[in-house]
C-alpha cells in the first residue's frame, strides 16, 4: 500500500552534517504531513521536525537553528538537513507520513545516525 524508504543516515563527526531523505510511494492522500522522529537508546521516540503540504513546519527545540526540514510534493519526498550535529543527536531516525482528521499514519523502518565526539 504505502511504503516509506529512508536514506542518508550514517556516521559523522560532531559539527558535521547529514541529509536524510524519505521517499513515499503508494496510495497517498495529497494533503498530508511528513516528518521525522527519532529514538535514542533509553529514550522515547520524539518529534524532530514536521512539514505540512503547504510548507508549514515545526521543530523540536533541541534542533531549532540546526536542522531544516523540506519536501518535494511532486516526489512525495521529505528531507532533513542536519547541520552542526552533536553526539546527543545520535538516534534512529524514522520517517513519518500522516493525513486525515482520523489519522492515517505510516512509518519508515528507520535510519541510524551516529555522531562521534
Amino acid at each position: 500500500q504505502v511504503r516509506l524508504v529512508e536514506s542518508g543516515g550514517g556516521l559523522v563527526q560532531a559539527g558535521g552534517s547529514l541529509r536524510l531523505s524519505c521517499a513515499a510511494s503508494g496510495s497517498i492522500f495529497r494533503i498530508n504531513t511528513m516528518g521525522w522522529y527519532r529514538q535514542a537508546p533509553g529514550k522515547e521516540r520524539e518529534l524532530v521536525a514536521a512539514i505540512g503540504y503547504s510548507g508549514s513546519t515545526n521543530y523540536a527545540d533541541s534542533v531549532k537553528g540546526r536542522f531544516t526540514i523540506s519536501r518535494d510534493n511532486a516526489k512525495n519526498t521529505v528531507y532533513l538537513q542536519m547541520n552542526s550535529l552533536r553526539p546527543e543527536d545520535t538516534a534512529v531516525y524514522y520517517c513519518n507520513l500522516r493525513w486525515g482528521a482520523i489519522v492515517v499514519d505510516y512509518w519508515g523502518q528507520g535510519t541510524q545516525v551516529t555522531v562521534s565526539s
